[in-house]
């Protein structure tokens, strides 16, 4: 999709809602630099509500990405279906609203590929990984020399790390006095540093 496609002059546009939509393709992310996506297949549906004094945007995001698996670095499909809502006020002062995005006096043109791509970013998991059995178990075996945790270790952290839960609370134990049965080395020396 060329970039035109995604800009909508809503100076011609009546008050009132006006629908858009936008069938995503792989060509659409060849052209971001740094993207977590590789690839892609999503349907994005924009309603536009024009008003006096801004517009409002409600964009639905449905469909497949591909991005690297955070254990093995192969891609992987992740399924997005979700919502999002975009405030574009007329204005001439700028603002730090995060879901407001300012319309100066002299624009006629809003551009919402941007938009598109940060929705899909912030759509994604914090850290994408195969399901069990899934990732390739070559690039596996070879991280496996390099780590200092085993095998069976690390997929346990990996599910943790899913289920929401701190690898560093069950790593460090506290006595009753408050002392702690185990210290990062990195801390101890800081610990001397501050002492001279």
């Amino acid at each position: 999709m060329s970039n035109k496609e995604f800009v909508i002059p809503f100076v011609g546009l009546k008050l009132g809602f006006h629908e858009f939509k936008f069938d995503i393709d792989n060509a659409f992310f060849e052209g971001i630099d740094y993207s977590l996506v590789q690839k892609g297949n999503l349907c994005v549906k924009l309603t536009l509500e024009k008003k006096e004094t801004m517009l409002v945007g409600n964009f639905a995001l449905q469909g497949v990405v591909e991005t690297a698996c955070a254990r093995c670095t192969e891609p992987m499909n992740v399924a997005i279906d979700e919502q999002f809502q975009l405030i574009y006020k007329f204005d001439d002062q700028p603002s730090n609203d995060e879901s407001l995005v300012i319309v100066y006096p002299e624009e006629f043109e809003i551009d919402v590929k941007v938009n598109i791509v940060e929705f899909i970013s912030v759509s994604l998991p914090s850290r994408s990984v195969h399901t069990d059995g899934e990732c390739n178990e070559e690039i596996i075996d070879i991280l496996s020399e390099y780590q200092v945790y085993s095998r069976a270790e690390l997929e346990k952290s990996d599910a943790r790390a899913f289920d929401g839960e701190s690898e560093d609370e069950d790593q460090i134990e506290i006595d009753e006095d408050g002392d702690d049965d185990q210290i990062d080395p990195r801390w101890e020396a800081l610990k001397d540093l501050k002492k001279k």
